[in-house]
């Protein structure tokens, strides 16, 4: 299946003329309006540095809805103990450059400085949201993603401690489900997140979930 080029016009093929791999488009641009389109749509960029912007939307997709979320024994004891203090949108800033940093000296990173001008302006309109995990006032963990309706897409996440993002995420969840979010885009598939209780669904089914509920 061809790929398509995107120009500076504001648009999107439909998503199912993605690739069996999941490659809607490349090129385009960051902007708010372009990254605010693709989210709608079900699309999020993912690529290198030295990479024009592709533009994903695989099948199947991964998942979790909030009330899948699976807690492990140790996790619930690290609750017990109030291990970490969680707090939303106080580091924004912080927590996506540490999981491009992280990312970086793991495995290499999408989270250029380009990624970051971006998703640090979607934070400024409300649209992209950090949640940070603390040990004796020092940011130790966290995760950021995007806020539409009813969905979170999570994006990325990192640890300096042990079990500090998956605090984070558990008790975002949770607080999600309470707020009444109904589903958290996961995207590609991890055993992290896996272990967690997210699940692959079909493209289809994740569309018409993301119409519902935006």
């Amino acid at each position: 299946m061809p790929i398509h080029y995107l120009s500076k016009e504001l648009w999107f093929p439909p998503v199912e003329k993605a690739t069996p791999e999941g490659i809607l488009a490349i090129g385009g641009d960051l902007s708010i309006n372009r990254l605010l389109l693709a989210y709608k749509k079900g699309i999020f960029p993912w690529f290198n540095e030295d990479e024009p912007p592709i533009w994903w939307c695989p099948d199947p997709r991964f998942v979790l809805s909030p009330d899948d979320l699976y807690i492990s024994k140790s996790m619930k004891q690290l609750f017990k103990k109030n291990a970490f203090e969680v707090t939303v949108n106080k580091a924004f800033n912080e927590v996506i450059h540490m999981c491009g940093k992280t990312r970086m000296l793991k495995e290499g990173t999408w989270i250029t400085k380009e990624i970051e001008k971006a998703y640090t302006a979607l934070h400024k309109m409300g649209y992209a949201v950090s949640v940070e995990a603390w040990k004796n006032n020092e940011l130790v963990g966290g995760l950021y993603g995007i806020r539409m309706g009813k969905l979170f897409f999570g994006e990325s996440m990192f640890s300096k401690v042990s079990n500090a993002s998956k605090y984070a995420f558990i008790w975002y969840v949770k607080k999600l489900e309470k707020e009444g979010v109904v589903l958290i885009d996961c995207q590609v598939y991890t055993d992290h997140l896996g272990s967690l209780g997210a699940k692959l669904i079909e493209r289809k089914e994740f569309i018409k979930i993301l119409n519902e509920n935006l």
